[in-house]
């Protein structure tokens, strides 16, 4: 079973200025909220820090991982192998979809509005990202999907076939030299949501592996401001 909501520990980064929005960033496979974050400001030299956005970084809490040979790995859910070809592994998705929501509800209670959080994340948390708000989320201000991709049958899909709501706009990044997750899986997927009614950019980045890149957390940056302008927030005063 997934830890419930209370225990999944979060780092986070305050904004400079007054909390008028928020972005939660999820980590890779086996990575944590810290590791990610260290890894952020590596190549950034800095945090990823905004004057009015806070950031949250939350750890997935450990379990067997199938890829791993069964061994415990702080993963989102559990899937067969890394691959688009094979089902996906509904049931720890779903799991996980139900501890995340606290995490949104927990910016909520503090004031901020669906309709401005962010939902994003690296390789699988990116993945994660997009089952979180395509299938129970579809009013916050945007996804973001860093090396990251979804199964060819993805239940993201099928709910977005019956979907007639605006949907929130998708921000992809992928390295063409990446050798873990493809390149070409990253843009059928973004290909796809397009087809169903996603606002998308697909930015590709040439020799890049499975990695972040400086330039590509700037666009992120500059996306998110974009998307939840501090201007908003102060004419709803």
């Amino acid at each position: 079973m997934a830890a419930p909501a209370a225990l999944l520990q979060r780092s986070v980064v305050s904004p400079a200025g007054r909390h008028r929005a928020s972005v939660i960033l999820l980590h890779g496979s086996g990575d944590t909220g810290p590791g990610v974050r260290a890894w952020i400001k590596q190549v950034l030299n800095q945090d990823l820090v905004f004057q009015h956005i806070k950031v949250i970084y939350p750890t997935a809490p450990a379990r067997p991982y199938t890829p791993m040979r069964g061994a415990l790995s702080t993963v989102w859910f559990d899937r067969w192998k890394i691959s688009n070809e094979c089902p996906e592994h509904i049931e720890t998705i779903d799991s996980m979809c139900q501890v995340l929501t606290n995490v949104i509800d927990d910016e909520v209670k503090n004031g901020i509005s669906k309709n401005r959080i962010i939902l994003g994340g690296f390789s699988m948390g990116g993945g994660m990202a997009m089952h979180l708000a395509y299938r129970y989320h579809q009013d916050v201000a945007g996804v973001f999907a860093l090396s990251s991709f979804l199964n060819k049958t993805s239940a993201v899909y099928q709910a977005l076939q019956k979907n007639e709501s605006v949907l929130p706009e998708l921000f992809q990044c992928h390295g063409t030299a990446d050798e873990l997750v493809l390149h070409s899986w990253g843009e059928e997927t973004n290909k796809m949501l397009k087809s169903l009614g996603v606002a998308t950019s697909f930015h590709s980045f040439p020799n890049l592996n499975h990695e972040l890149h400086k330039t590509e957390l700037e666009k992120l940056s500059s996306w998110i401001v974009k998307k939840l302008p501090v201007e908003t927030a102060m004419s709803n005063e």
